[in-house]
C-alpha cells in the first residue's frame, strides 16, 4: 500500500491573524490509481476531532487520484485559535492559528516613549549639570592666559554705597580669592569722569585681565550713567574684554533706566550676571557663571606666587612670600665684625650697608643694589642704626605676585 502524498501545505504552516477574521484551511492529498479504496480526511483541533470537513473535492486520472479538504474557520473568540490539523489516512497537515496583537504598534510605542523620556533627562541633566560640564572643560582644556604682564585678574568697579561695598568686601572678594584663588582690585571711584575714562583707570584697568562693574541702583546715579552710558559702555569695551556687569534681581526688576536694555541688548559683547537669593550659596549657578566670565586660573604644586613671575624666573627675593628679609635681628656684634674675612658683607634695605668693620674690605655696592658679591646670600641682618630708617608699615598691603623690573650688581670699579 503506498501512502497518500501530502500536496498543500507543503509544510506545517503558522498564520497570524485579527480577532474577528475568517479563513478557509486548504488540504490537498495524491494517490495512486491502483489503489481502490479511497482515503477519508478528518480534522482535529489541539487534538480535538471535529468530524468531517466542510467540503471536500475529488480528482482522478488515468494514474493518480487527488482529494482537497477545506475547513472554514471563524475566528470570533479566542478560543477559535489553536492547532489545527489535517489527517487523510496516515498523511497529517498542521495549520497553527496565532492571534494578532489588538495594539501592534506597542512596541514601537513603548520605544518612543522610552526615547522621549530619555531625551527629557539628559535635556534635565543639561540643564542642571551645563554649567559645571562647561566649567570643568575650561579648566582643563581652555586657553591659559599668563605671560601676559597682568597683574590682577579682575578690576572691580563698584559704587560707594554701603551695601555695594558690604557686597564686594565680604561677598564677591572673599568667594573669588579665597576659593578660587583670584586676584581682585577694587575700586570704588567713578571710572569714567565726565564720561572719558581717566589716566588711573587706563593704567588700572591695562593690569587686569577683565573688568567687572557691580551695577546696582547707586552705581546707575553717577553721571555718566545717566546722560552718556551708550558712549562710556563703548568706552569700556575698549579698555577690557567682555566686561562683566552684575545686577541685583531685586532692583533688576524694577529699574527701567535705559542702561539696562542696553546691556541687554549687546550680550554678545558682554556678560549679564544677575545676584539672585540662592546666589549666596557657593556651588550656585551665578559663581559658576562669574568663574566662566573670568580667566582660566592655572595652580602650580609646590611653587609660590604668581605663575607669569615663576615662569620668568625671576629671582628677585621679594617676589618670595616666605621670605627671611622681615626676619630682621639686631647686629650680633654691634662693636665690631668678628667674622670670617671671606664673609660676604651684609646689604641693608636701600643699598647700605652694616657699620661694622672688616677686616679685608669687599668691593663697596653701590646704593639701590641689593646682593651679595662673593657667594649666595644668607638671610641679611639689619643694624640697629638702620631700622628707624625702614618703614614696614605698607609691607601687608604691598604686591609681590608679579614685577616687572630687573636689577644688576655692579661695583665701583665697572662704572
Amino acid at each position: 500500500i503506498v501512502p497518500p502524498e501530502l500536496l498543500a501545505p507543503a509544510a506545517n504552516e503558522t498564520l497570524v491573524l485579527a480577532l474577528g477574521s475568517r479563513i478557509a484551511l486548504n488540504c490537498t492529498v495524491r494517490w495512486a490509481a491502483t489503489e481502490h479504496c479511497e482515503p477519508v480526511s478528518s480534522w482535529t483541533k489541539d487534538g480535538q476531532w471535529l468530524g468531517t470537513p466542510s467540503l471536500s473535492r475529488f480528482g482522478q486520472n488515468a494514474s493518480e487520484h487527488l482529494l482537497a479538504t477545506v475547513l472554514q474557520v471563524n475566528l470570533t473568540h479566542d478560543a477559535d485559535f489553536g492547532v489545527f490539523a489535517c489527517w487523510v489516512s496516515n498523511a497529517t497537515a498542521t495549520f497553527t492559528l496565532r492571534r494578532e496583537e489588538a495594539a501592534g504598534h506597542v512596541s514601537a510605542v513603548l520605544a518612543a516613549l522610552m526615547v522621549l523620556a530619555l531625551l527629557v533627562l539628559l535635556a534635565g541633566l543639561y540643564v542642571r549639570c551645563r554649567l559645571s560640564v562647561l566649567l570643568w572643560y575650561r579648566n582643563r582644556y581652555g586657553e591659559l592666559e599668563i605671560n601676559d604682564g597682568k597683574l590682577y585678574d579682575a578690576y572691580v568697579s563698584h559704587a560707594t554705597a554701603p551695601d555695594d561695598r558690604k557686597f564686594v568686601h565680604f561677598i564677591v572678594k572673599p568667594q573669588l580669592e579665597n576659593r578660587y584663588g583670584y586676584k581682585l582690585f577694587l575700586d570704588e571711584q567713578n571710572i569714567l569722569p565726565n564720561a572719558e575714562p581717566s589716566a588711573d583707570l587706563i593704567m588700572n584697568v591695562s593690569r587686569c585681565r577683565r573688568l567687572i562693574v557691580v551695577l546696582s541702583v547707586a552705581y546707575l546715579e553717577q553721571d555718566w550713567c545717566n546722560s552718556s552710558f551708550r558712549e562710556g559702555l563703548w568706552r569700556l569695551l575698549e579698555l577690557s574684554k567682555k566686561p562683566i556687569f552684575i545686577v541685583f534681581e531685586s532692583q533688576y526688576r524694577e529699574i527701567t533706566h535705559p542702561a539696562i536694555s542696553l546691556l541687554k541688548q549687546h550680550r554678545n559683547l558682554v556678560t549679564l550676571l544677575v545676584w539672585r537669593a540662592g546666589s549666596m550659596t557657593p556651588s550656585s549657578d551665578f559663581w559658576k557663571e562669574l568663574c566662566l566670565a573670568l580667566p582660566r586660573k592655572v595652580f602650580f604644586q609646590g611653587t609660590m606666587g604668581d605663575p607669569q613671575t615663576q615662569l620668568q624666573e625671576d629671582k628677585d627675593p621679594m617676589l618670595i612670600l616666605h621670605s627671611s628679609y622681615l626676619d630682621s635681628r639686631g647686629d650680633p656684634h654691634p662693636d665690631g665684625d668678628l667674622g670670617d674675612p671671606f664673609e660676604p658683607v651684609p646689604v641693608g634695605w636701600g643699598g647700605q650697608r652694616a657699620t661694622s668693620p672688616t677686616p679685608n674690605p669687599s668691593p663697596q655696592l653701590l646704593p639701590g643694589l641689593r646682593g651679595y658679591l662673593f657667594r649666595g646670600p644668607p638671610p641679611p641682618h639689619v643694624s640697629s642704626l638702620g631700622v628707624a630708617e625702614i618703614d614696614i608699615s605698607d609691607l601687608g598691603s604691598r604686591n609681590y605676585g608679579a614685577r616687572t623690573d630687573f636689577y644688576c650688581l655692579v661695583t665701583e670699579d665697572d662704572i
